[in-house]
């Protein structure tokens, strides 16, 4: 077992300790329904959170990225770290803000580098928390002096439980991009709250349905100084009717009007114009079949000004870029050293009006 299995282990057998004592989220009571959303699931296990009474007040808007019309109410993290590697620290937390819903969040930092830049990491549905626990992609992701924090989507991974095998993330997509833009934003509130983090350069990452996510989490979040985008979701109506993702017995679900309305409300399409970046690429492995060839043409079409677009035309274009990092990195790293720190950004704005 390597020594982070062994840390990990360590980590969830204190965090069952700890849950015994805490009593978890979501024991026997209702979670309160959120605007603009159906009812919760009937399937709701009795059994989850009888006696937590920490989310009684909690509300949630799944019709908005923007937090202004929720009440989300963060409790104390769990943490362990695991201090083995030469070059960098792993950290990983549970935190928590909703009813029945902790989620695992990976922080990642250099070693000998005082408050450095952070870079957020939001993979595609279905992929779980394990590329976080990968020290080759813990390596790269750090060597260069930046710190990174990972985690993944609503009802994705280990964040799909106590919910009927009919509901999943492509069915709930509103809840899913909806609550998963509302994380974003409270890992970035979380992260501020640390002070070992130089939140005045913070990047994002963001691949697939992470991507619209991403989209979604920028343009009502200006915190999100860099945005990174590869091969986004998204133009629902056409997604959803010529995807091979979607699956061919629910299909007539997804492409009903009821349905296409409640996704409208997390269309990355009507988002992107209103992203707040400072700077955003927008690449594009154009072999990747997921989003269909017209709703791709629409989501760049959407762009605002100034984005920068890569294309990869084959595969093996795309290997090679990608190979040695998995994130390809070199274009992130670069713009969040050239964001200006704020005294520095007042002082020279002082200048220019004299």
């Amino acid at each position: 077992m390597s020594k982070f299995l062994s840390s990990l282990f360590v980590r969830t057998m204190a965090l069952g300790i700890a849950f015994v004592s805490l009593a978890p989220a979501g024991i026997g009571q209702s979670k309160p329904v959120p605007v603009g959303s159906s009812a919760p699931s009937e399937a709701t296990p009795f059994i989850q959170s009888l006696f937590d009474t920490r989310f009684m007040d909690v509300t949630e808007d799944w019709t908005t990225p923007a937090l202004s019309g929720s009440h989300l109410k963060a409790v104390p993290p769990i943490s362990v770290v695991d201090d083995t590697h030469a070059g960098y620290t792993v950290e990983l937390l549970q935190v928590q803000w909703r009813w029945n819903d902790a989620l695992d969040l990976y922080v990642l930092k250099p070693k000998g580098v005082k408050k450095p830049p952070v870079i957020l990491y939001l993979f595609g549905y279905p992929q779980d928390t394990d590329i976080f626990k990968d020290p080759d992609f813990q390596n790269a992701v750090t060597k260069d002096g930046f710190a990174a924090v990972g985690f993944v989507s609503a009802l994705t991974g280990h964040r799909y439980h106590d919910r009927p095998m009919r509901e999943w993330f492509l069915s709930e997509l509103q809840e899913s991009l909806g609550k998963s833009a509302h994380d974003v934003q409270m890992v970035l509130t979380y992260l501020n709250a640390r002070g070992d983090l130089d939140m005045s350069r913070v990047g994002m990452f963001a691949q697939g349905s992470g991507a619209s996510i991403g989209i979604l989490a920028s343009a009502v979040d200006p915190r999100i100084g860099v945005l990174d985008v590869l091969d986004p979701w998204g133009d629902w109506p056409t997604w959803m009717a010529t995807s091979p993702f979607v699956p061919e017995d629910e299909r007539a679900n997804y492409v009903k009007p009821e349905f296409l309305q409640k996704a409208a409300a997390v269309e990355p399409v009507e988002w992107l114009p209103r992203i707040q970046a400072r700077k955003f690429r927008f690449q594009d492995a154009v072999f990747e079949a997921k989003t269909p060839k017209a709703a791709k043409e629409k989501l760049r079409a959407a762009v605002p000004a100034g984005t920068t677009f890569v294309f990869y035309k084959t595969e093996p274009e795309f290997s090679a870029v990608f190979q040695q990092n998995s994130v390809n990195l070199e274009w992130m790293e670069h713009e969040l050293r050239m964001l200006a720190e704020p005294a520095l950004a007042v002082r020279t704005a002082a200048l220019r009006q004299r």
